[in-house]
């Protein structure tokens, strides 16, 4: 095996030489990554390196395959794929190196080697870059954290508070939402918590560790909802940022993206927003080019969507598009039972955020709540809550501090309790309601009731027979 390459990798080593000074090592392989010259720098081959590998010089290196010098050489990619690797950082032994690797060829255009040279001093190249490099890594990851965390959801089913039917059944179909990719629409009156459902859906599902955005088509003027939707290209119109800027629908990419809201869209956006729900994909304003999206969609309105399809006020292509699995929220008003616990809820809230002891409600109170009819839901009952905490004082909430907030609740005193019926009695009709009330919330898990009840399994069965509840096995 000769030890100085011949043509055509003669003019390759003339190079080298030619480039010395900048170089700290050069080597030249055939088509069968063997190694054909070096320019004997010490990088690559010293006597410690020659000895710990059984050569007595760099003259018996040749001929070797490219390896066997540099365990985790690239030559043999670079000459089997014909590309060429112009940067690279390479760790060989106690040096770290910025490494071209280059192919060659034949007049012909075969290719029958290749070239490789590390940079003189490369730690003093590398070091600014490395160092600018970390410096916007860090910055990346800490602005993708601070997006993620401003973009995750903050409520998960736990957070829809009530136990009546109505809200058993939306907590139902909450579950069932999570499990499914299809398009979700929330129908109900303002104030009835559809963003905190959204949420809870987003939460239950595979995408929760993706983004959740939502937004408000009625906050945003008609002639910056595209813009909003679809994203804005560089300079497309007067006033445009020289940097583009994502679309809610780019934004929320892999996750959910949350329409409130979606009956005051108008017609023209309605079409582009059915384009994009079934081509997944969006053309920012401005640009031409077409950008592929993943996302899921939860749309939720207060309006009558059916009733504005007949009329013509809402497209019924986009209507039946978004109204795959509706879910229905109920008033307030319809859902009395949970207006206890809501209240109470809110209290221990307020009350931790005014940094005052938190106020429980008499029989009274609660009673002028039920007699309300909360036309603005549990928005406004939270509302009534605050304005209670901040305009009335005392130890507890009483009836009269309503009189002036809702003057039309009928403040009633509670009804005497019947004396004649013994405790033992009210307890086990207590007990019996929330054995009942765990077996709904679980769907009939008695396991499961039982945990949330704090007994045990057998404890739980002695109840159900003590109070005549069937007890059929668990599923």
């Amino acid at each position: 095996m000769q030890t100085e390459p011949a043509e055509p990798f003669a003019a390759a080593r003339a190079v080298m030489v030619m480039i010395d000074e900048m170089i700290d090592g050069a080597i030249l392989v055939d088509k069968d990554a063997r190694i054909v010259w070096s320019n004997d720098k010490h990088v690559w081959f010293s006597d410690q390196r020659m000895a710990m590998l059984g050569f007595r010089s760099a003259a018996d290196a040749m001929g070797q395959p490219v390896e066997r010098l540099i365990p985790h050489s690239r030559m043999r990619e670079v000459v089997e794929s014909g590309r060429s690797l112009p940067l690279d950082i390479m760790r060989y032994g106690e040096h770290t190196l910025l490494v071209s690797r280059l192919p060659l060829r034949d007049e012909r255009g075969e290719v029958i080697g290749a070239l490789a040279f590390a940079l003189k001093n490369s730690l003093t190249y590398l070091r600014p870059i490395a160092d600018r490099f970390n410096k916007l890594q860090s910055r990346l990851t800490r602005v993708e954290q601070e997006l993620a965390a401003s973009r995750a959801s903050q409520y998960t089913v736990e957070n829809l508070i009530g136990f009546s039917p109505a809200m058993l059944q939306v907590k139902r179909l909450v579950r069932r939402a999570g499990q499914i990719l299809s398009a979700v629409l929330l129908l109900g009156e303002t104030g009835t918590g559809k963003e905190l459902v959204a949420q809870s859906i987003h939460a239950s599902s595979d995408r929760a560790h993706r983004p959740f955005v939502a937004v408000n088509t009625a906050a945003i003027p008609e002639n910056l909802l595209e813009a909003e939707f679809f994203g804005v290209a560089p300079g497309a119109y007067t006033g445009a940022g020289r940097q583009a800027r994502p679309g809610k629908f780019q934004l929320a990419h892999g996750g959910t993206l949350f329409l409130d809201e979606i009956g005051d869209m108008p017609l023209p956006l309605q079409a582009k927003l059915l384009r994009a729900l079934q081509e997944r994909e969006v053309e920012p304003l401005g640009s031409n080019q077409i950008i592929k999206v993943d996302v899921r969609i939860i749309a939720a309105t207060s309006r009558p969507l059916a009733d504005m399809v007949r009329s013509g006020a809402f497209r019924s292509d986009l209507y039946y598009r978004l109204n795959v699995f509706p879910i229905q929220l109920p008033a307030l008003r319809e859902r009395k039972d949970d207006l206890e616990i809501l209240a109470t809820r809110f209290s221990e809230k307020i009350a931790l955020g005014l940094d005052q002891p938190m106020r429980e409600f008499t029989p009274a109170a609660l009673d002028a709540l039920r007699h309300h009819d909360w036309p603005g839901n549990v928005r406004e009952l939270a509302n009534i809550i605050e304005q209670v905490y901040v305009r009335t004082e005392g130890d507890r909430i009483t009836a009269e501090d309503f009189a002036d907030i809702l003057p039309n609740a009928a403040i009633h005193s509670p009804a005497p309790p019947d004396r004649r019926r013994p405790l033992s009695t009210a307890m086990d009709e207590l007990e019996r309601g929330l054995i009942l009330e765990a077996l709904r919330e679980t769907r009939g898990n008695k396991l499961e009731a039982a945990r949330n009840l704090g007994l045990s399994r057998t404890n739980l069965y002695a109840k159900l027979r003590k109070h005549g509840i069937p007890s059929q096995p668990d599923d």
